[in-house]
């Protein structure tokens, strides 16, 4: 079948679903496969549950039903269907990539340019090859504004995201040492995240970068529309401190002088707020809803969160970990007024060869400031002080957590998405 017809199928049943326990009535099924899973042998079930069509690349075994249809390759055909659905739209679409924060802004950029347009935007952290056209397609007749988060461990991945997304503009947050094994080191991913720059410096696009970070500047040579923010240059300039573990924001240029007082814990969301503000100022948001779209929104995503658990205060930040992300967590933590500091890690992933001597650094890191307890999650920790306590995994960390029956202390928890470091909570509620 071709494009054009399917995405003529797609006008009329605009949800495309991914999961066959989530289908029915209104939806087009579309199977894909991975290592453990085949969707395909599903799609029936799909059909059965009210779903209006089913895309596959493999025949259901003995299925024969006027309301499958074949194509060579599902996910190529995901991808297609999305760039031509983008294709459909002449409104400004803005990528956010980067090591660390490109969630949190996301969402931060989300709440302040919703405040003058219909907006749509990534859900979650659906930012991979799957998660990215998905989001695109859920981006409706209607949409003023898009923004698509982009998430990459390698090489090729951000253009190969340009490809069918075609943004028009761009953000990098950073650029640290995250998913250092599939990119081959620090600048291989300055390389990779760099990408976005070189679509938009190819396609006449316009970047928002950082002023504080030197190789971001670097990085944006050549483009012609570069939108700066920082501390000390650029269209928008601002400050931040913590005041009871929340990150209060002094913007002293670009927006009337006001103080933003954020619900994110740590003055390394400072980046993320301001980048907000910037873009928000761009596309002419006012200043007053700029500061009330940031001021109102609650991570509820495991990052940066404050949560009261009776007379403890616990700062979750568990959806992802790297050396950047940790070390500015644990300089945050140490640097709060707070009494009874307890410091709960788990490892950090996707380091490559330089696992041993990233985890050496934190606790070196961490031995360096004072602590009630320290608490490291998962067997990439080696040598660990006689102090530190030490679990394999986060199971044994929670029940350790629930027998000490902690009072008046406050917590940091963090580690990679894979570690589930957020069970610490969850399992002694």
């Amino acid at each position: 079948m071709e494009i054009q017809e399917l995405y003529s199928i797609f006008r009329c049943y605009p949800t495309i679903e991914t999961d066959s326990r989530k289908a029915g009535p209104g939806k087009i099924f579309l199977a894909l496969k991975g290592e453990r899973f085949n969707g395909n042998e599903f799609a029936m079930k799909a059909i059965e549950a009210g779903c209006e069509y089913a895309i596959v690349d493999e025949k259901p075994a003995g299925a024969q039903h006027e309301k499958l249809i074949y194509v060579d390759d599902s996910l190529a055909t995901l991808q297609n269907l999305a760039k031509y659905h983008r294709q459909q739209f002449s409104i400004p679409f803005i990528a956010i990539t980067g090591s660390n924060g490109k969630t949190t802004t996301k969402e931060l950029v989300h709440v302040v340019l919703s405040k003058k347009y219909r907006t749509y935007t990534t859900e979650g952290n659906l930012n991979n090859h799957i998660g990215i056209p998905l989001t695109l397609l859920k981006v409706r007749p209607d949409a003023e504004i898009a923004i698509v988060e982009m998430g990459a461990n390698h090489q090729r991945e951000i253009a190969s995201y340009c490809a069918y997304t075609f943004p028009t503009h761009g953000l990098i947050t950073n650029c640290g040492k995250a998913h250092l094994e599939g990119f081959g080191g620090e600048e291989g991913v300055k390389k990779g995240k760099g990408e976005l720059f070189d679509y938009l410096k190819e396609k006449d696009g316009t970047v928002f970068i950082n002023n504080d970070y030197d190789y971001l500047q670097h990085m944006s040579r050549g483009i012609a529309h570069i939108v700066g923010y920082g501390t000390e240059s650029g269209e928008l300039v601002g400050k931040g401190e913590t005041r009871d573990g929340m990150l209060e924001v002094f913007i002293s240029k670009g927006m009337e002088p006001c103080t933003i007082r954020s619900q994110l814990v740590g003055e390394y969301n400072l980046p993320n707020v301001l980048a907000a503000a910037c873009i928000g100022r761009h596309f002419s948001v006012e200043d007053r809803l700029i500061q009330e779209a940031i001021e109102g929104y609650h991570p509820t995503n495991s990052r940066s969160q404050l949560l009261i658990k009776g007379s403890n205060r616990i700062i979750m930040d568990a959806y992802n970990a790297n050396p950047s992300s940790m070390r500015a967590a644990i300089e945050n933590f140490a640097a709060m007024d707070d009494k009874n500091k307890v410091v709960m890690l788990g490892a950090m992933m996707e380091m490559g060869e330089a696992a041993d001597e990233e985890h050496a650094a934190l606790i070196a890191l961490l031995q360096s400031k004072n602590w009630k307890q320290v608490v490291l999650v998962g067997k990439e920790f080696k040598e660990v002080p006689p102090s530190y306590l030490h679990f394999n995994d986060v199971s044994e960390a929670a029940k350790w957590y629930s027998s000490m029956g902690l009072d008046n202390c406050s917590i940091l928890i963090k580690g990679s998405r894979s570690m589930q470091m957020e069970r610490i909570v969850s399992e002694n509620n």
